[in-house]
């Protein structure tokens, strides 16, 4: 696939008018306080394994609704103070799989925890959490899960997880709450950028290609899913366009960056379909932190930077980690 999108240097001045909700902010504080309403009882049960170099648990806390939610968190063996933490958020579809596909931050001497994705899980990965709540009519897939309302979304729920986990992996006593980043790939990217505005208090954060990122040109610009979700639940559900912009106006991560404040990392790929490059310098352009960059990777798809993107990460995350 060639270009697509806008030119490059379009791309980096492009700041859409978006239509925010005037009630986001309430919306995310009453969220959040319903969430916190539970005890979050987070779990760590070590996890023997043929690892000689990390330590895992198998991790269990209270997420949206008080649901239970499965997790790793890793460690380099024999760690005994507080370790800089990453907290990651995973692709669409997928689900936590197995400790030894996460080896990365670990390796790196990080702490890391790695959230399950509620009810997902069953595409490029296996998963352990279930989505207790239901919802209307949708369109295959999460997108469109409870879609009529804001409060019935399904990404309501998955958000309010993530910032649940933050909280959880917190409270190992090897992570160091102080020294903590968040990061994600495509959908786990675009709950960083929510994770980045909803706990203030983070070191930086990382979204790599994110997705849930300026859900009205996304859905008109591509036909691939899991934006394609949107157009095929509108084409069946006609005169309900604005209906469903305005569910989707309360998880755009163009809304979440411009209340972001961490260093952040961005990347994108000029030739991505799933996430186009448009919908990502929205979000990069409306960042509120002064410490932002994007790593911009041109005949690449959604696969993005991929390996050279990590090392991109591993030289970048710890300078600023070790700047608190």
């Amino acid at each position: 696939m060639a270009l697509f999108d806008l030119p490059l240097d379009a791309l980096r001045g492009y700041r859409p008018q978006l239509s925010e909700p005037e009630d986001f902010d309430l919306f995310w504080e009453k969220t959040l306080a319903e969430a916190r309403s539970h005890e979050q009882g987070a779990r760590f049960e070590p996890v023997r394994t043929p690892l000689t170099a990390v330590e895992v648990y198998d991790v269990t806390f209270a997420g949206f609704g008080g649901h239970p939610i499965k997790g790793w968190f890793l460690h380099p063996a024999g760690a005994r103070e507080p370790l800089p933490l990453v907290v990651e958020f995973l692709s669409y579809g997928g689900g936590r799989g197995l400790p030894h596909t996460h080896l990365l931050w670990s390796s790196a001497g990080f702490a890391h925890f790695v959230m399950d994705t509620r009810g997902q899980g069953s595409g490029w990965s296996g998963g352990d959490t279930a989505d207790p709540v239901g919802g209307g009519p949708a369109f295959p897939g999460f997108m469109t899960r409870g879609i009529e309302d804001p409060h019935g979304y399904y990404y309501r729920r998955l958000i309010t997880d993530a910032v649940r986990a933050v909280e959880a992996a917190r409270s190992h006593p090897l992570a160091d709450a102080a020294r903590t980043a968040a990061t994600g790939m495509s959908q786990g990217g675009g709950i960083t950028l929510a994770v980045g505005a909803l706990v203030p208090d983070l070191a930086a954060i990382a979204p790599d290609v994110p997705f849930l990122c300026h859900f009205e040109r996304a859905a008109t610009l591509t036909d691939r899913l899991p934006y394609r979700e949107i157009g095929s639940f509108l084409k069946t559900h006609r005169g309900r366009d604005a209906q469903v912009f305005r569910t989707l106006s309360y998880f755009d991560g163009v809304h979440f960056a411009a209340r972001g404040r961490a260093p952040a990392l961005f990347s994108t790929a000029l030739e991505d379909q799933t996430c186009p490059p448009s919908t990502v310098f929205a979000a990069f352009n409306a960042y509120a932190g002064d410490d932002k960059r994007i790593e911009v990777y041109s005949f690449n798809d959604h696969e993005g930077g991929g390996p050279f993107h990590e090392e991109a990460q591993l030289r970048w995350l710890p300078q600023r980690l070790a700047e608190r």
